[in-house]
């Protein structure tokens, strides 16, 4: 340990006492001399890069190229994806799959190539290897996108996992996106991204990196086509970016360049191409679909309480002032000594009558779950964990333990199945106690012992489904293997409900079992202007169900900061307002009667869009499309699109341009191509282009598409189509998702047209495989001059 690390591991409890001070320095101290003993020193390393080709064998899908120093398998899966590994490695095991490896396409075959090389042409791309190792991903036309050069790997001379670099050049309009959750995204620029899921320690901000959820996938988007690229290991690494630059016209183009170094893990890489829509909806394919949430889950969420007389407080103060809520989240305070699932009873003596009354008044509760178990014999947890083997050891045998809230602490190896077996029972306890799901907090893992590092020592022993390794490989798939655990528990002890499960780290296949929050965002408008990046970013990544804590972690939010927030959160998917001892009060009504007014409307206007909100999460289960887009998802080869990052569409009909910024009551906006409404004011503008809108402190600008069809709540509670006049000559349209509720029903997909009759003006009409007929719901027409009821 270094006396940086020394003097974090020791300011980091803050205001906690001395012996846990204390505790925490001795952590770290036993982190570093279990590594130090554990782990080989790397010493002296031999480069090695592929060589010349000697031989090969095609297969199905593709086949292997066999180099002098090493070979490659290429293959083509059926849903258009492109895998290839080197050194002999396969697509399987994977935490990042889904299920089984998809078959392998027959259509595509392994056949020679000029200079020596060898090529796949497939419906999709075509896959050019050279004689060197370079991998050439290309349009079906031909058009270069992705052209990696041959790999290297450092390897010790000794013994231990050699490191190894991959630098890829792209076209130099492109640009990059995605690696997770990026605070400074969703434009990825010039700069060095760690792999490492990593507690900031603190509050962060738009410049920290990295945070919570890390993940080596990296969204491409050129003019020719967009792909996705992504390395399939877990072991720690970083990527560093460079966009490229044109030559006006010269000729001499820069291209952009990607360089993956990493320190250990398969060097196995999986490539899809095509439109935003067919990218993502590949990656889904692959990754599995994304959980599909309760319906409550998509309604205001508020979180921070410290005892049961608060909670009702809140809850009582949103209802007499006609605010709507769906759900409250408890954090740690609501534990018994901060240990994880044991209630405490002076807090909450009867917590499960608390929750009845609140789920009869349509308001659920969530309960905190840290993976750290208190290190104390005789804890329910601690010793059936015990009992089970259940709990992560250093290579010597002991166990490894850390410093959290609640004390020494040990942590489940949720990457054994019987692990996780065991920890699906113990939510059992949660929904006795009348909970409706839970959030994971600090499963980076997270102690105190020195943030910013692995929480772990890197030489712990992991059962990694059998095969065994250490925390280097295990740290980035621990949440994602603790919010498994969670899901499939939920889903044994709840059949006939939804499980709903926020997960704070995650990796790639994370969106299988829930979404995330993004932890302990600064107060400030930077803070705000991070919220939308990690959105757009995690949906970009497949993880489509996100949210920030409304105003940020900590106190300090000014009012018109906070309203701000509140706003842009009404349109996002996770929509959850927090308060609790660190952030203070933050109710709507505890920043004026001002505010509160404005904060009602924001939350009308969610409530109202709930129908909306769950037809996009029934489409994102079915095709990876994530619910808040970036304005070119349906036009990437639009450029000033591509460079937009202060707004966003929220499915395919609404495009909302969020104030991100202080004193200001006009905006710019940049529309795509089309006809959009102000559904304010019902002005109309053409796109593409910018224009200047109105954003007064009441209300944040929101577009619709004319055309559109938006299902959303009635004033008595039933389901709308709400219509926004089609162009002249044009034809709209929109779909519909009747969610039953909270269980496994499978709703059709309803999908309606909207046009002009010469006659009966706007017409909207429900398409379907019997022909055509007028809708079921009252309709609404709005744009060019109003609403009228139809």
């Amino acid at each position: 340990m270094n006396g940086r690390d020394l003097v974090r591991s020791m300011k980091v409890i803050g205001s906690a006492g001395a012996a846990q001070r204390l505790l925490t320095v001795g952590a770290a101290w036993r982190r570093r001399r279990a590594d130090a003993m554990a782990l080989p020193a790397r010493g002296a390393e031999r480069a090695r890069v592929p060589g010349l080709v000697q031989d090969v064998e095609p297969g199905p899908g593709g086949g292997t190229i066999r180099f002098s120093r090493s070979e490659l398998m290429i293959r083509v899966a059926v849903n258009g994806a492109v895998f290839w590994g080197w050194d002999g490695v396969g697509p399987e095991p994977s935490y990042a799959l889904g299920g089984r490896c998809p078959e392998a396409d027959p259509r595509a075959v392994l056949e020679p190539d000029k200079d020596g090389g060898w090529r796949v042409v497939a419906e999709r791309v075509t896959v050019v290897v050279s004689r060197h190792g370079a991998i050439e991903v290309r349009t079906p036309g031909g058009v270069a996108l992705r052209r990696d050069l041959p790999p290297r790997w450092w390897e010790s001379a000794g013994c231990g996992p050699g490191r190894w670099m991959q630098r890829s050049e792209v076209a130099a309009d492109a640009r990059f996106f995605g690696l997770g959750g990026r605070a400074s995204g969703p434009r990825l620029r010039a700069g060095t991204y760690r792999l490492w899921n990593t507690d900031p320690g603190r509050a962060f901000g738009r410049g920290d990196d990295p945070l919570y959820l890390t993940m080596p996938a990296h969204l491409v988007v050129a003019d020719a086509a967009t792909h996705l690229a992504f390395h399939d290991t877990s072991w720690d690494g970083s990527v560093k970016l460079r966009e490229g630059e044109e030559g006006a016209g010269s000729g001499h183009d820069r291209a952009g360049t990607s360089e993956l170094r990493m320190d250990g893990g398969p060097l196995r890489c999986w490539v899809m191409v095509g439109t935003p829509a067919r990218v993502l909806l590949t990656w889904a394919s692959l990754t599995g679909a994304p959980a599909l949430p309760p319906a409550w889950a998509l309604g205001h969420h508020a979180g921070g309480f410290g005892g049961e007389q608060e909670v009702r407080r809140v809850v009582a103060g949103h209802q007499e002032r006609g605010l709507p809520l769906d759900a409250v989240h408890l954090g740690a305070d609501h534990l018994d000594d901060r240990q994880v699932f044991t209630v405490d009873q002076e807090r909450f003596a009867k917590l499960p009558v608390l929750a009845e009354e609140l789920r009869r008044d349509g308001v659920r509760v969530v309960s905190i779950v840290d993976p750290a178990v208190r290190a104390s014999p005789g804890g329910a947890v601690h010793d059936s964990g015990v009992a089970e083997d259940a709990f992560v050891r250093e290579a010597s045998g002991r166990l490894v333990e850390g410093v959290v809230r609640a004390g020494r602490s040990v942590y489940p190896d949720f990457t054994h199945a019987r692990v996780r077996r065991w920890w699906c029972g113990l939510y059992a306890e949660g929904i006795a106690q009348g909970f409706s799901g839970f959030w994971h907090h600090m499963n980076e893992p997270t102690s105190f012992t020195a943030f910013g590092e692995a929480t772990l020592p890197r030489s712990a022993r992991h059962a990694l489904e059998g095969r065994g390794g250490d925390h280097r490989e295990a740290h980035n798939v621990y949440g994602l293997c603790m919010a498994q655990a969670g899901y499939e528990g939920l889903r044994e002890l709840l059949p006939g409900e939804r499980p709903f499960v926020l997960s704070r780290s995650g990796w790639a296949g994370l969106q299988r079992y829930g979404g995330t929050w993004f932890g302990d965002l600064a107060p400030g408008w930077p803070g705000l202007r991070a919220s939308l990046s990690l959105v757009l970013g995690l949906g970009l990544c497949g993880v489509p169900y996100s949210g920030p804590d409304v105003g940020g972690s900590d106190g300090g939010s000014s009012p018109e900061l906070y309203l701000r927030w509140l706003q842009l959160g009404a349109y996002l998917p996770l929509f959850r307002t927090h308060a609790g001892p660190r952030a203070g009060r933050r109710e709507p009504w505890a920043f004026g009667p001002e505010v509160l007014e404005h904060a009602r409307v924001a939350l009308v206007e969610r409530r109202r869009l709930l129908p909306y909100f769950l037809t996009l999460a029934h489409l994102a289960r079915r095709t990876g499309a994530p619910y808040v887009r970036p304005l070119w998802w349906g036009a990437p080869e639009d450029r000033a699109l591509r460079d937009c990052e202060d707004a966003f569409l929220l499915g395919d009909c609404l495009l909302v341009a969020p104030v991100l910024d202080a004193g200001v009551d006009r905006r710019a906006v940049r529309l795509p191509r089309g006809l959009w409404y102000d559904t304010a004011t019902g002005k109309p503008y053409e796109g593409p282009g910018q224009v200047l809108v109105d954003a007064p402190l009441g209300r944040i600008p929101v577009l619709a598409r004319a055309g559109a069809v938006v299902p959303v709540r009635g004033e008595d509670g039933g389901l709308e189509l709400e219509v926004w006049v089609p162009a002249r000559g044009r034809t709209g349209g929109g779909l519909v998702v009747r969610d039953a509720g909270d269980g496994w029903e499978e709703p059709e997909i309803e999908r309606y047209v909207a046009r002009w009759d010469g006659v009966r003006g706007v017409v909207v009409e429900r398409e379907g495989e019997d022909g055509v007929r007028e809708p079921s719901y009252p309709v609404r027409v709005r744009g060019l001059g109003g609403s009228a009821q139809m």
